[in-house]
């Protein structure tokens, strides 16, 4: 809690001047909040596609490690996704700039080719591929292991007396799973999913080296004209700093820092709710 509350302090402190700077350190935005909008925007929208690719994969990964595979099988994969935790982002950065980014090109030209009437995919393509939809696969990757791990334990701590009682009434193994194994890890996997999303808000440099960001506020996946997140604009921005602009980029990591306590705060309220419902 003390460093926490430092954090906070230093932030408000060096942070606050940067919401009444003069407009020249917004870069044309006019104000912080223009300045901050697509940033913000650009954080949230990779998260968001990070999460929707990655937690059915880490739930789906995590009940066949636990309930379906044999142990032969269930440990070396359990192993090899607890291994991709320890990758560094800068790592999988290079990966996505060198070898992911270009290999999606294709793909992002036939979603243009039939699905471009869709605000999502209505292009013109980014011809190396580093979009926002890259960015968020990056991600995608790098949270999985996380939701994986913690959700395989949840679902392993279900009682076995629970699941036994499920299969003597005559229910198949998918049937046990939602009637029995879910209810119990309902908490652990909300906090498997807010983890992953507070690791996807605040990651710095797999974004910074895959999007090329700098666009408005946009929908569109697959174009060059995505805004970056808040994270990667610090990093990139930093060493060119003035007094000014220094202030301005601490804000914006203010403004990072109330979003992801205000997501985690959101995260222990359901998992509380849950436990008294549980309770009764």
């Amino acid at each position: 809690m003390a460093t926490l509350a430092g954090v906070f302090i230093f932030l408000t402190i060096e942070g606050v001047p940067g919401f009444f700077q003069e407009e020249q350190f917004y870069k044309g935005a006019g104000n912080f909040w223009g300045y901050v909008d697509h940033l913000l925007f650009g954080t949230v929208l990779a998260a968001t596609i990070a999460l929707i690719v990655a937690v059915p994969l880490a739930f789906g990964i995590a009940l066949v490690v636990s309930h379906y595979a044999p142990k032969w099988i269930a440990g070396p994969v359990a192993y090899v996704i607890d291994l991709l935790a320890a990758v560094p982002s800068v790592v999988f950065g290079l990966w996505g700039i060198n070898l992911f980014a270009p290999k999606m090109v294709p793909i992002y030209d036939w979603l243009n080719a039939h699905l471009g009437w869709l605000p999502f995919f209505e292009g013109p393509v980014n011809p190396v591929g580093t979009t926002i939809l890259t960015a968020g696969l990056v991600l995608a990757i790098m949270i999985l292991p996380i939701i994986t791990a913690i959700s395989r334990e949840v679902f392993t701590q279900t009682p076995v007396l629970h699941e036994e009682a499920a299969l003597a009434l005559g229910a198949t193994r998918w049937e046990m799973i939602r009637l029995a194994v879910f209810p119990y890890a309902k908490s652990g996997m909300v906090s498997a999913v807010m983890l992953g999303l507070g690791r996807a808000l605040g990651e710095t440099m797999a974004v910074a080296m895959v999007l090329s960001g700098g666009g408005g506020i946009s929908f569109n996946l697959i174009a060059s004209s995505n805004p970056t997140s808040i994270a990667a604009n610090i990093a990139s921005q930093y060493k060119e700093n003035t007094p000014g602009t220094l202030h301005v980029l601490i804000a914006t990591g203010l403004v990072l820092f109330l979003v992801t306590f205000l997501v985690n705060f959101a995260a222990r309220w359901i998992v509380a709710g849950n436990d008294r419902k549980m309770a009764r």
